[in-house]
């Protein structure tokens, strides 16, 4: 359950720098989580709930009946000792695991299928939750924590609940020392490098960039841009974000 992933810092297949500001970093031992559902039908205990140094959210490490034991996203309020499932229909109860479609209206729910069978892939950051506002044939309207409203298959689980740690948000850097322990390496501003090393270089003292927009070092319009590329999934939007 526990591996250590090989850190690249930055580097691609050949050694050299291809992403910038990444390197150095703890060690640290990778968690392997479950996503999805291990066993249906089967309940599973809860024996620890464990800090990951991979994600925000805190781990809830479960036991099941059969002796085996997993890692699963904790959701909110959960404690030590308490008793979940994973099921077509279980009771509402935070960490328990169902169908969108037999989860009443109006309730929040975490760690989202897409495709059914391929375990959870949206809302899994802490605090997150989206709310169930309708059930439209074989879709379930979903109020996503960007206040988007996304149609999603009602065959798909969800966990109810919302994900824990939800203060990671207010929690603020104590020194510069540790965003380096993650991996980070100091940011330079483009306008005090050299013309030749970022398009808002040059100039005399603190001067300004030249130019109506920021670009990134590669000259490429750095904001208002659109970044969104999968448009195969815009189907399913019922109403964007603001």
């Amino acid at each position: 359950m526990l591996t250590r992933l090989k850190t690249r810092a930055g580097r691609g297949r050949f050694g050299r720098i291809t992403t910038r500001h990444r390197g150095g970093g703890v060690k640290r031992l990778y968690r392997q989580v479950s996503f999805g559902e291990e066993y249906l039908d089967v309940p599973a205990k809860v024996i620890a709930l464990e800090y990951d140094p991979y994600r925000p959210a805190y781990l809830a490490l479960l036991e099941y009946e059969n002796g085996k034991r997993v890692y699963q996203l904790a959701v909110h309020e959960l404690k030590v000792g308490d008793v979940v499932v994973a099921a077509e229909k279980a009771k509402i109860q935070n960490g328990n695991r169902m169908r969108l479609e037999n989860i009443p209206l109006g309730t929040m729910v975490c760690n989202i299928e897409l495709d059914p069978g391929q375990g959870g892939k949206i809302v899994r950051s802490a605090g997150a939750s989206s709310e169930m506002i309708a059930q439209e044939g074989k879709y379930t309207q979903l109020k996503m924590p960007s206040k988007e409203v996304r149609r999603v298959l009602s065959r798909c689980f969800a966990t109810i609940g919302r994900i824990s740690n939800f203060e990671h948000r207010f929690e603020k850097k104590r020194k510069a020392g540790q965003t380096r322990w993650e991996g980070r390496r100091p940011y330079v501003r483009g306008k005090v490098m050299s013309p030749r090393a970022h398009p808002h270089g040059g100039g005399e003292g603190k001067s300004p960039i030249g130019m109506p927009g920021p670009k990134t070092p590669w000259g490429k319009p750095a904001r208002g841009v659109k970044t969104r590329r999968r448009k195969l999934t815009n189907k399913f939007i019922v109403k964007r974000r603001k």
